[in-house]
């Protein structure tokens, strides 16, 4: 992910995930859509966990979401997305995006969020 980003000419600042899904934190060129790029990400990495035999029929969600970060939040930004593993281990990110949507009144249908994620954790 990292190398197609850099490649494009964008600055990573951050990646890390869980099973899932992935947080991305980049500087994007403004040359270039987000969508073309999440294109490309998600292509050359499908090829790659595939090529490497890690998920036999793996396969990314159609979507994405995507938001801006002030330059003041950035290191805020980049600790949450350092400690995923423990975050979800206490709260879904299914339930964490929905109250993230919410609290900044972005509407959406739940029947189109996240079907084949588990509800929250016990």
């Amino acid at each position: 992910m990292s190398g197609v980003i850099e490649r494009k000419g964008h600055k990573v600042l951050r990646i890390n995930g869980v099973e899932d899904h992935v947080h991305l934190l980049i500087g994007l060129r403004p040359q270039e859509a987000l969508s073309d790029l999440m294109r490309e990400v998600k292509k050359a990495s499908n090829k790659w966990i595939r090529d490497k035999g890690y998920v036999r029929n793996f396969y990314w969600q159609e979507g994405y979401g995507a938001f801006t970060v002030s330059k003041s939040h950035i290191d805020k930004v980049i600790d949450y997305i350092k400690e995923q593993e423990a975050h979800h281990a206490m709260r879904s990110f299914k339930s964490e995006y929905k109250a993230f949507l919410d609290k900044h009144e972005i509407s959406y249908e739940d029947a189109y969020l996240f079907d084949w994620i588990e509800e929250e954790k016990t």
